[in-house]
């Protein structure tokens, strides 16, 4: 699997979107809202949020999960306790457009030269796939390939494998993607270093309608692990002066 750094940063958004956005990645507007800043100059952060980013809005905790903390702002009026929620789990925020569409998945497996699997979607019975929805309703339907287009999809897997290397990910990750309803533009949404892996999680499940199946991905997981071991012990562990 990960790295620690690799699964530090992915489970940071809002490092995850400064270093895509290095890399000419697509992401959706959005603005990193430390929690000391948002005490002293609340005026002047509402007023950047509302020239910078249209409504609707996502409001999060930068590091964590689970849609734990995460508000749907519709009015500006909604913002200021949008934040004070979020910084209830987190000292730095991040504050995203909303974009209405499609939320779609990838799972991507490999070490130095990473494969993704065809994309799933997500199509929640809430608004947006919220904690209730992941843990106790469970109400969520999955498409699982998606539908859609052969290109829309060939851009989803390149996307998730320069996702994937661009924090220098190795093993396994589930790459979070968004499609405009309207202009079906596609955007990374996020990245799990470590998701869900049981026989009906979603990593999985998109590996098996790719031709990989439970077993022999678990097999490929520990060959990558191995070879990942290897390498690293090529590395010099002293230093003779």
């Amino acid at each position: 699997g990960a790295s620690v750094m690799d699964s530090a940063v992915g489970m940071d958004k809002a490092m995850t979107k400064i270093i895509w956005e290095a890399k000419n990645l697509p992401v959706v507007k959005y603005l990193i809202v430390p929690e000391k800043e948002w005490r002293a100059n609340q005026e002047a952060i509402l007023s950047e949020i509302k020239a910078e980013l249209p409504l609707p809005r996502f409001v999060k905790p930068a590091c964590l999960g689970s849609s734990v903390g995460i508000s749907k702002v519709k009015e500006d009026s909604e913002t200021p306790a949008a934040l004070d929620e979020a910084f209830r789990y987190d000292r730095k925020i991040l504050v995203e457009e909303g974009i209405l569409g499609r939320e779609l998945e990838c799972s991507v497996l490999g070490n130095e030269e990473p494969k993704a699997s065809l994309p799933g979607e997500i199509m929640p019975f809430r608004e947006f796939y919220d904690y209730e929805d992941k843990y106790i309703e469970g109400k969520t339907r999955f498409g699982i390939p998606a539908q859609l287009t052969p290109s829309q999809s060939e851009e989803i897997q390149r996307l998730s494998v320069e996702a994937f290397k661009a924090i220098d990910c190795s093993g396994m990750a589930r790459v979070d993607f968004l499609m405009d309803g309207k202009s079906e533009k596609i955007y990374l949404s996020e990245i799990n270093t470590i998701p869900g892996f049981t026989e009906i999680s979603m990593y999985p499940k998109l590996w098996e309608v790719s031709g990989l199946s439970f077993p022999l991905l678990l097999e490929k997981l520990i060959e990558l692990g191995l070879d990942r071991h290897r390498e690293k012990k090529k590395n010099r562990e002293n230093y003779d002066s």
